[in-house]
């Protein structure tokens, strides 16, 4: 398993993997055949990046069996998605805010994140794999009171993109199994959320590969594999983190 991170260092951004407290330096592209520089900086004296700077995020509607239980749908046949726009993107470490034009409940969703590794249309799911470079966590943020606020049209987007809603990182984790891997939220140190991706509908090979029939994913991108149950709100001045064993902690604040 290899952790990779973003980062800017005294004036530069640049990248690497993650060893313990110190990342050792790569250069040209991340998810294409990056070179190591034999360069290394302590962690603490970088600030965190998104790892990737997607062209957009697909994010994932009722994608576990144990969501769909309860909400008392039924299995989607196919995926059930919707994009979150890139000025939602948000770092960890970064402050996510509430929106000044919405007064409502704002929720988090802890979820798996699919990072793309090449650019991939119309793939077979037996050739998706290759397409993937790796795993991060995401919080998929939203102000949930708009989503069926008009009784015509359901507001997905808009729900999901406000400013700082879209957080994904801190790390891209390779070489992990995705379906050993457990989701957990922590709102003010409780565990509000804890679910295993073993759970998951559409896994996530059949996901590129589905999406890809769709649409052309490029390599950066984000898919969102969806949440489970324990979905809640926060409070300004709350602090919530999305922690996956194997990837990390994505830990923000909300004001």
């Amino acid at each position: 398993m290899t952790l990779w991170a973003r980062v800017t260092h005294e004036g530069r951004e640049c990248f690497g993997t993650v060893e313990g407290d110190t990342l050792r330096l790569h250069a040209g592209n991340m998810l294409a055949n990056p070179r190591p520089t034999g360069e290394s900086i302590p962690l603490s004296a970088a600030k965190l990046l998104t790892p990737t700077t997607p062209s957009k995020m697909v994010a994932l509607v009722d994608n576990y069996h144990a969501l769909v239980a309860k909400l008392n749908h039924a299995v989607p046949a196919e995926p059930l998605y919707f994009l979150k726009a890139g000025n939602s993107f948000l770092a960890g470490g970064e402050t996510i805010r509430a929106p000044q034009s919405y007064a409502g409940k704002v929720v988090y969703e802890g979820e798996l994140g699919v990072v793309i590794g090449k650019r991939c249309s119309a793939v077979a799911e037996a050739d998706a794999e290759r397409c993937i470079f790796g795993y991060t966590c995401i919080n998929d943020v939203t102000a949930i009171e708009i989503i069926a606020r008009d009784p015509g049209f359901a507001q997905w987007t808009r729900a999901k993109s406000f400013d700082t809603f879209g957080v994904f990182g801190p790390v891209i984790a390779t070489g992990v199994d995705p379906a050993k891997l457990v989701v957990k939220t922590i709102l003010n140190a409780q565990e509000r959320q804890s679910y295993p991706v073993a759970d998951i509908i559409f896994a996530p090979a059949r996901l590129v590969s589905l999406i890809s029939q769709d649409m052309t994913l490029e390599a950066g991108d984000v898919i969102a594999c969806g949440t489970s149950t324990g979905v809640g709100s926060m409070k300004p001045g709350s602090t919530v983190s999305i922690v996956i064993d194997g990837i990390g902690a994505l830990t923000n604040r909300f004001e």
